[in-house]
């Protein structure tokens, strides 16, 4: 990956939407920033985030708002996607597959946040999503290979 494309990516993981602004693409650009700042105020993440930190995880799930919040990991993981595909990298076939299924995991991650214990800690919406996106870095990593091959 280049610096330019690695630029890119990692602007769109700062912000959904900077991506699109440094290629050129205005217009998309906009309307994924304006996406992520309404999922991001309806879902009430940066109190959820802040809170996650602060170890009151019992709290950010009562204040999360989920028919909101399981919109945001596909935004997210779009705008990665899209802000480097446009910048020129992932020419493979398949390797959109990665964003995909990273998106897919964190989603289910978020969907059982609420319940789900890791040795006995509830880890809550943020850090068990976080958690969720290696292995769906690497299922998606692995069936892009074996799609391409």
């Amino acid at each position: 990956m280049n610096k330019s494309i690695f630029e890119k990516l990692i602007w769109s993981i700062a912000l959904p939407g900077f991506g699109q602004y440094l290629n050129g693409k205005y217009f998309k650009g906009t309307v994924l920033l304006i996406l992520e700042f309404l999922i991001n105020i309806q879902s009430n993440f940066n109190q959820i985030i802040l809170m996650s930190f602060h170890g009151e995880i019992a709290n950010a799930i009562k204040y999360a708002n989920y028919q909101w919040f399981m919109f945001y990991p596909c935004l997210y993981f779009f705008s990665m996607w899209d802000a480097v595909k446009d910048a020129g990298g992932d020419k493979a076939p398949y390797s959109f597959l990665s964003y995909v299924f990273t998106a897919f995991f964190v989603t289910v991650g978020l969907i059982f946040s609420s319940d789900l214990t890791i040795f006995g800690v509830l880890l809550g919406p943020v850090w068990l999503s976080m958690l969720f996106v290696f292995p769906g870095l690497i299922f998606g990593f692995i069936v892009g290979k074996i799609l391409n091959s």
